[in-house]
């Protein structure tokens, strides 16, 4: 069975690159362009990972997405990925007080971003 991989990423063009870098794997590719129709997509259809970036215009950045998801048992065990153009230690330490499992600074290389993946699912049973 596929693991189902959700990004939410308000760039088109950052989604499109993410999605063929990871359609080379086994994975079932959903995709989000902002935090409220990302939340609504991990509740129906439950992604193994979520590739989050972390602003976003709308009601919801990538930190309170996260923060939703991890606080609500049906999703907590959602594998989260921040995805973030800053990466100083405030934006790490946000990313680890909304409960983000791993961070990616942008530009990110490819294959940065499927090993993180892989290592992700591969816990998952």
């Amino acid at each position: 069975m596929a693991h189902r991989i959700l990004i939410v990423e308000d760039q088109a063009d950052i989604r499109k690159l993410i999605r063929m870098t990871l359609e080379f794997g086994d994975f079932e590719i959903h995709e989000a362009h902002d935090g409220e129709s990302g939340l609504a997509m991990a509740r129906a259809i439950r992604p193994t990972v979520m590739l989050l970036d972390v602003m976003m215009p709308g009601l919801l950045d990538g930190y309170q997405v996260c923060t939703r998801i991890k606080q609500d048992p049906e999703l907590k065990a959602i594998q989260v990925v921040m995805l973030t153009a800053r990466g100083q230690a405030t934006d790490l330490a946000a990313g680890e007080a909304a409960g983000a499992d791993a961070y990616l600074v942008k530009p990110f290389s490819p294959l940065e971003l499927i090993e993180r993946v892989e290592a992700m699912v591969s816990t998952v049973a």
